[in-house]
């Protein structure tokens, strides 16, 4: 079903948009790096997380890690991750195919800063083995996320 609700709505906003299907697992940062031939901070994981009762979602370049005293200052709170099982009810995708598109739950949507070093990114399409390329910028109009800065990069 994930898959249909991210083309449904692709379909809806972005008609422009090719999904691309890999036919092998994206799931991970790694493994969409290497099948995509991009370095691994092109691609753009979704996290899914809460910070106090507050379910929410982060689009992050795929080296970046979560900064918790940035996160407390921007978000007001620690992130707490979303196990898979809460994951898959709020978004409507499975762990691996988690994206900002076709959401089952209307959520708040934040993208991290960090994209904005690449002219293009690869975010999933909501399985294990699709993701879509935009710009950054484009990304965020889209789904309606709002810009921080509450990741690291590993050179930091």
């Amino acid at each position: 079903m994930s898959g249909e609700s991210v083309l449904a709505w692709l379909a809806r906003h972005a008609p422009e948009l090719a999904l691309i299907d890999h036919a092998r697992s994206t799931a991970t940062v790694a493994e969409a790096a290497e099948v995509l031939g991009v370095e691994p901070g092109r691609i753009a994981k979704t996290l899914a997380f809460r910070v106090g009762d507050v379910p929410m979602l982060l689009i992050a370049r795929g080296d970046a890690r979560l900064d918790n005293q940035k996160c407390k200052s921007e978000l007001g709170g620690r992130p707490r991750m979303l196990d898979a099982e809460a994951t898959l009810e709020l978004t409507g995708h499975a762990v691996g195919g988690v994206c900002p598109f076709g959401l089952a739950t209307a959520l708040p949507i934040l993208a991290d800063r960090s994209l904005l070093a690449y002219p293009t990114v690869f975010p999933a399409a909501g399985t294990r083995t699709s993701s879509v390329e935009l710009e950054p910028e484009r990304l965020a109009q889209l789904v309606g996320a709002r810009w921080v800065d509450v990741c690291r990069l590993p050179q930091d």
